[in-house]
């Protein structure tokens, strides 16, 4: 399963982050993450104004949801958020293509860590499937 997942994520051409607002309705945006690491930490970069900033400090449980590039599967990450405003971090996870974005020397840029709980994941072409009767999807659970 690990191995699908990674084949999969790398392979989306979309990733979703989806928080919680204060009244716990799900938010949902197509982000621009760094590959996982190798215990599926996700890291993404944005905005120190931006509203999802508010809803992890609020409320740092988050998905992540990955779609396969032929929309056959999906991984979906559920886990824990947190905003890191470390020089270091920062300076180690930077996209000249994100330029544009932050003229200012960087001003306002910020990173999100998204640490996995559980993973669920789905490939058709990958034999991996729901269960017959509740389609309940396969997990790996992190420690």
């Amino acid at each position: 399963l690990i191995i699908a997942a990674r084949e999969i994520i790398k392979e989306a051409g979309t990733c979703v982050l989806i928080t919680l607002d204060e009244a716990s309705h799900p938010m949902a945006r197509i982000m621009d993450p760094f590959p996982p690491e190798s215990d599926f930490t996700v890291w993404f970069g944005t905005n120190s104004k931006s509203r999802k900033v508010n809803q992890i400090q609020n409320n740092p449980t988050v998905t992540l949801y990955y779609q396969d590039s032929d929309s056959s599967g999906y991984v979906v990450i559920h886990g824990k958020a947190q905003i890191v405003d470390d020089p270091k971090e920062k300076e180690e996870r930077w996209k000249e293509t994100w330029e544009a974005f932050y003229p200012n020397n960087r001003e306002g840029y910020l990173l999100i860590k998204v640490s996995p709980q559980w993973m669920e994941i789905l490939s058709y072409p990958r034999g991996i499937t729901g269960d017959p009767l509740t389609w309940k999807t396969p997990m790996v659970l992190f420690d």
